[in-house]
């Protein structure tokens, strides 16, 4: 049987044969973590390689993304279906084996870390996850929830600030069964560590509300191993682990130096660190015993199988909930969900309100019928309107406020750490969840948003207080450029409704939108209600739709001129259309509520609602108008914002920066002056 080093020098091996064929990666930090990693994974990870999906396996975030290596090498050992020349390919195109791991690439990788830190808050949502599920689903004598969320991170991870946000977060909710562990190998790119990150860190976590084992040398399995027992023991706080290790162990001439944290060793010094581990097989090659006694398949089997007996033994005692958990693992919405009706309902109700109020009108009827939607703001929840009627707040069991079975979390002011944790809530499954905040402040979540967006999450961000209409906040607070940031970034949909009836198609299609997440933008002020018939309120799916047609003589004519707007400018473009009509000018209004959904359309639907023989056209929305200038052309103008804003009531402040109907009829008249001369 293969000893603990020589199971842990395949990891190093391996490692370092992979960078050094790319000429890439971060050899170091799969070296140093090696020991700690064989220990985890053998001793403690609950897994099964043949089903990187089932429900109540263990959680492993390598946080500290950049290696790489570590993680595809005990998945590839372990006994995943990941190929040795998989890792003999690494960082090339169409690898399963990306320069860092990204999630849905390989089986058994949980989440795409890089960006340092986030790996950590993806652990903080996962152990949420874990805990109000089982809260939600267990019954006495019955417990088919019950998992551990394990995360590896780095000196870069806890220097970068949403560590701070989401162990506080993590410490006051008392997740005990989040077990973290510090690679403190004191070198980063630049070098020693010590000249800019002095940090006590035991005291920092303790101070968090963390249990901390502090002083464990990663290079000696048994207080690895005594370290984690002790961590699995503190059921009510989570964990930290500082290991002492040396990155790159075993290359005799680079280990401890900053010279192997991101770059190949070197060809001799492959040769030297072989040597030194006694490790003597050719590259990439490892020997049958080494596979057996990292081999988790059969545990895995056997581990499923007594879960998957304990949920049968589960179902017949409780169908309902069995098939409820069921459902929500596979991320299916309610058969008999009305979401589509609340289009109608808000149609019928004809109600002038802000269009934040009519999200929260929407969440009030969508909340009993969505049992997995998991709500929170950071910290704006009287203004982003965003708990529900039968919200129930998160918390340890015990808590003055909150109980393990809510369903509404209190992020406090940390918008990054949030937008990141609920990341980790949807990677974990079960839930869809939803964050608030102003859309200013998507600024500080924008690294985590993108993340989403990535790995293809279905998360919903409600942002409101749209655009200068935020009003006397001023331009610390008033958006101009966030909804381009928005719509620019690829797998991101993003809505911005005009009326309580296009809030809730935007709801609608946020919650059956399960390849990636949906920005809902919405409003401070009050907007007024827009009449439709039966085909314009289908069409708000669509993106874009013609909500006015420009008339003569009580007929539909070929327009002259198409006024494009979204959310509280689509109430004035229709009475500047109305202006103009009385002019006898021939006008459409279009409401292009979400870009990248009309974007998707067929080009015939397009067409319809943006004749190309129709190049007079005028865009009117109260953010950048960049993106809006591929829907006017040369011909076309964008009435937008250039500038920050300034601190005015709102009025004041449309009337300032040109969004008025005097000013959208001057220069729609001036336009087609122009057309004509």
């Amino acid at each position: 049987m293969p000893t603990r080093f020589e199971l842990a020098n395949a990891i190093r091996a391996l490692s370092m044969d992979a960078v050094q064929k790319a000429n890439s990666g971060h050899p170091g930090a799969p070296m140093g973590m090696a020991d700690i990693a064989e220990v985890l994974w053998n001793d403690f990870l609950v897994h099964n390689p043949a089903d990187p999906h089932w429900p109540d396996r263990d959680r492993f975030v390598l946080s500290n993304g950049h290696g790489s290596m570590l993680l595809y090498s005990l998945l590839h050992l372990s006994g995943y279906e990941l190929g040795l020349e998989q890792l003999q390919n690494f960082r090339q195109l169409h690898a399963k084996t990306a320069g860092h791991p990204e999630y849905g690439y390989a089986p058994g990788i949980e989440t795409t870390t890089g960006p340092l830190g986030q790996g950590l808050a993806n652990a903080v949502g996962m152990a949420i996850a874990e805990r109000t599920l089982a809260a939600q689903f267990n019954r006495p004598g019955h417990t088919i929830v019950d998992h551990h969320t394990y995360c590896f991170v780095g000196d870069g991870c806890l220097m970068e600030g949403i560590s701070h946000e989401v162990a506080s977060l993590a410490g006051t909710q008392q997740l005990g069964k989040l077990i973290a562990f510090y690679d403190d190998n004191g070198i980063s790119i630049d070098g020693e560590v010590e000249g800019w990150f002095t940090d006590d860190t035991a005291k920092r976590f303790e101070a968090y509300g963390w249990h901390v084992v502090p002083n464990v040398d990663g290079h000696q399995p048994e207080q690895v191993k005594a370290a984690i027992e002790l961590a699995r023991q503190h059921s009510d706080t989570p964990s930290l682990i500082i290991c002492k290790t040396v990155i790159g162990f075993g290359a005799p001439n680079k280990q401890g130096k900053e010279s192997c944290h991101g770059a190949a060793l070197g060809e001799d010094e492959v040769a030297a660190a072989r040597e030194q581990l006694d490790w003597p097989h050719a590259p990439f090659h490892v020997p049958e015993a080494i596979y057996q006694g990292w081999d988790a398949s059969e545990a895995g089997r056997t581990r499923q199988a007594d879960w998957q007996a304990r949920f049968e033994r589960y179902a017949a005692a409780h169908p309902e909930l069995a098939r409820e958990f069921l459902r929500r693992q596979k991320g299916e919405l309610p058969a008999e969900l009305s979401s589509e009706a609340l289009i109608e309902q808000a149609q019928d109700k004809a109600e002038t309100t802000a269009s934040r109020k009519a999200s929260l009108a929407c969440l009030n009827e969508l909340g009993p019928q969505l049992p997995e939607l998991l709500g929170g703001s950071a910290d704006l929840a009287p203004s982003n309107l965003t708990v529900w009627n039968g919200a129930r707040v998160i918390g340890p069991e015990g808590s003055r406020e909150g109980a393990p079975d809510g369903n509404y979390l209190h992020y406090g002011v940390r918008e990054f750490g949030m937008a990141a944790i609920a990341n980790g809530i949807a990677l974990h499954g079960g839930f869809v969840p939803y964050t608030a905040t102003f859309l200013i402040f998507m600024e500080y979540m924008r690294n985590a948003v993108r993340m989403a967006a990535l790995m293809g999450l279905r998360s919903i961000y409600v942002f409101t207080h749209d655009s200068i209409g935020l009003g006397e906040d001023g331009p610390t607070h008033q958006p101009v450029e966030q909804l381009t940031t928005l719509r620019s970034t690829p797998n991101m949909s993003t809505w911005r409704p005009c009326d309580a009836v296009e809030t809730a198609a935007a709801w609608n299609a946020a919650l059956k939108r399960q390849s990636g997440p949906t920005a809902l933008v919405l409003s401070r002020q009050n907007l007024p209600h827009q009449a439709r018939d039966k085909q314009q309120l289908a069409d708000i799916q669509r993106g874009g739709y013609v909500l006015k047609e420009s008339i003569l003589k009580g007929s539909v004519v070929t327009p002259e001129l198409i006024l494009i707007a979204t959310g509280s400018e689509v109430g004035l473009a229709m009475d500047a259309a109305a202006a103009l009509a009385d002019k006898g000018r021939r006008v459409r209004v279009v409401s292009m509520p979400a870009t990248d959904v009309f974007d998707a359309q067929d080009a015939e639907y397009r067409q319809r609602v943006l004749p190309a023989e129709v190049g007079n056209r005028l865009v009117i929305e109260a953010g950048h108008p960049d993106l809006w200038y591929k829907y006017v052309g040369l011909e076309g103008r964008v009435i937008g914002m250039t500038t920050f804003g300034e601190s005015a009531p709102a009025g004041d402040l449309f009337k300032h920066f040109g969004f008025t109907v005097d000013n959208i009829v001057d220069e729609a008249e001036q336009m087609l002056d122009d057309a004509e001369d």
